[in-house]
């Protein structure tokens, strides 16, 4: 086979690819369903053998994926991360020293467990010490979410793209990275870029210059869209809207709309008489609605068979959509949330974005943040049910305080067993799961939920997808064209060009799908120019985690969005001359850590 002239298989396999980053870049149906569909469009197609159809599930990297999410969950169930968490409060302390402290801790903490489990640790700390030091979270948040992002470069487990590389090393060379061979240049990396983050990184945030006092920015930025209801004997019952206009004002509450028998009125019905039964829609933040809620004597709606109930008895949370949440692109309605779980979405914060739909009826959007009402004892597992993660702590422990030491000693047992090759690393985690459940430090109600089953089920997609690629001789192609590109220059140049493309394509791809396309290709490369494969993964591995332009590059980058109160392109600012850094950094390191 020639370079000149393409196969039908390749031919099919690239323009299936090229659907594939095109879906994954518009965005509008969830990557899992996207790599799935491939897949069986290639199984149709016979790209990928029927034998091989289901191969990536079965697959290392898969596994342990799986696996590492449910060992973080039980770092985090029994409090051994409490005392890294405990530190990083200080009201005292200023923006930079924070930065600097939630950032190391962040960067640590997700070298030994899973990046996005440990900003979800990180973020309501982060949030708490904003509000007691009297700034906006959204200062800080960014800083953290990076934070973690470089720390799992440290390690195997730290993030999928580690993962991905170690196991396509042991394809090609028979041998995988072990647990710590990330870490000379992870560490060298994450240590320049979270420097870089504490002294100047913080200050490119858009308002990060601002001098006013910004306690109340996440909330400004963020205000939720309400509704509560006009119960009888309300002071609002038999009021016209615009009458309301005092109590509005005294509580920095907007009133929108009124809807009246499931039909909303046309404009803001200012000149509306209020009926018992109305439901006013609100914006407004929690506080502010639940005074303005007080002081006209209203209700809340729940079952519809019921009737419209004050605030007594009931507690409110709020919990941040990740884009893999089960309420993603559903309404509240359509999950039959109240019904199912007791619990009623009261409000929705969309960065500022206004909406003209039932609150019950909008469809939930990635980095939403959702105002929850319910009994105390049902919004922990309603949360966790709708793949959310808890803003702030409402008092809602679940920590196993007793038995950190347990769970850090079994998980620190199992490392040093897989580091040393005593125990191959999937079998040493799965152990550690097995134990963890016996012992109960993780529910076994808990074990299936803490899976991200659309990550499993991305990478068990796309692995036959990229050995199929690989087997066709399109690997080859591509590598050729790069070489191609790059003809007359030396392998240092090669590999950083390499390093640019695959970060580029984690910006604005899942970081685990931009692995799993770049590792053969990058072993491809470096057959064909006769060096040592090693410096090429690396390379790849430390570009396809560090996905910092974009909300969409990285989970972490999307879960704080909404609490940020972050637009598209804010990300940019500090996350371009962070890459720009980090490739400057990483390819003198990886050429002297793992030669040419």
């Amino acid at each position: 086979m020639s370079d000149s002239s393409l196969t039908f298989d390749q031919i099919a396999l690239f323009s299936l690819f090229g659907l594939v980053f095109a879906m994954l870049l518009w965005g509008r149906i969830r990557y899992d369903v996207i790599a799935f569909g491939a897949l069986v469009i290639a199984l149709l197609l016979g790209l990928v053998p029927k034998d091989q159809a289901f191969s990536g599930f079965g697959h290392p990297a898969t596994i342990i994926v799986a696996l590492v999410l449910v060992v973080s969950r039980g770092l985090v169930l029994s409090g051994a991360v409490d005392k890294i968490t405990a530190l990083v409060i200080d009201k005292d302390r200023s923006l930079q020293s924070h930065v600097s402290i939630i950032g190391a801790a962040g960067g640590l903490m997700s070298a030994l467990m899973n990046n996005v489990a440990a900003l979800a640790l990180l973020m309501p700390v982060d949030i708490q010490a904003a509000q007691k030091s009297g700034r906006s979270p959204s200062l800080s948040l960014m800083p953290l979410a990076f934070a973690t992002i470089l720390g799992g470069m440290i390690t195997l487990i730290g993030t999928p793209p580690n993962i991905i590389i170690a196991a396509f090393r042991e394809q090609a060379l028979g041998e995988p990275f072990a647990m710590f061979d990330f870490a000379p240049v992870g560490l060298v990396a994450a240590t320049a870029g979270m420097v870089f983050i504490a002294l100047v990184g913080w200050r490119l945030i858009p308002g990060a210059q601002s001098s006013r006092d910004e306690t109340q920015d996440l909330f400004e930025i963020g205000k939720y869209i309400a509704e509560v209801v006009v119960i009888e004997d309300s002071k609002a019952e038999g009021q016209l809207v615009r009458e309301l206009d005092e109590a509005c004002e005294e509580h920095d509450i907007a009133i929108m709309g009124v809807i009246r028998n499931g039909k909303r009125l046309a404009g803001n019905s200012r000149n509306t008489e209020l009926r018992a039964k109305d439901i006013l829609v609100l914006e407004a933040t929690p506080e502010q609605i639940d005074k303005f809620v007080g002081s006209l004597k209203l209700g809340y709606q729940r079952k519809p068979s019921e009737a419209p109930v004050a605030a007594r008895g009931m507690e409110l949370t709020e919990c941040v959509v990740p884009a893999d949440a089960r309420i993603v692109g559903r309404s509240s309605m359509s999950v039959r949330l109240l019904s199912r779980r007791n619990v009623t979405l009261l409000g929705i914060s969309r960065q500022g974005t206004r909406f003209y739909q039932r609150v019950r009826k909008e469809e939930i959007q990635a980095g939403d943040v959702l105002l929850l009402l319910g009994p105390a004892d049902a919004l922990p597992d309603t949360v966790r049910w709708l793949g959310c993660l808890p803003l702030a702590n409402r008092g809602l422990s679940l920590t196993q305080h007793g038995r950190a030491g347990l769970a850090a000693g079994l998980f620190a047992l199992a490392i040093l067993a897989a580091s040393f090759e005593l125990v191959y690393l999937p079998i040493a985690l799965a152990a550690v799961v097995v134990l963890y459940t016996l012992l109960e430090i993780v529910p076994i109600r808990e074990v299936y939920d803490t899976i991200e089953w659309p990550v499993v089920v991305l990478l068990g997609s796309m692995i036959p997808l990229g050995t199929a690629l690989e087997n066709s001789g399109g690997t080859s192609l591509i590598a050729g064209s790069i070489l191609s590109l790059t003809e007359g220059l030396g392998p240092a140049i090669i590999l950083t060009i390499l390093m640019v493309v695959t970060m580029t394509l984690s910006d604005v791809l899942n970081n685990t799908a931009t692995a799993v396309v770049a590792a053969p290709i990058a072993i491809e490369i470096a057959n064909r120019l006769g060096v040592n494969p090693d410096p090429f993964l690396m390379a790849v591995a430390v570009a396809a985690s560090c996905a910092f332009l974009t909300p969409i590059g990285h989970k972490n980058n999307t879960l704080i969005m909404g609490p940020g109160g972050y637009k598209f392109g804010d990300y940019w600012r500090m996350g371009l001359p962070l890459e720009i850094l980090i490739i400057a950094i990483s390819v003198p390191t990886i050429l002297i850590v793992w030669p040419l």
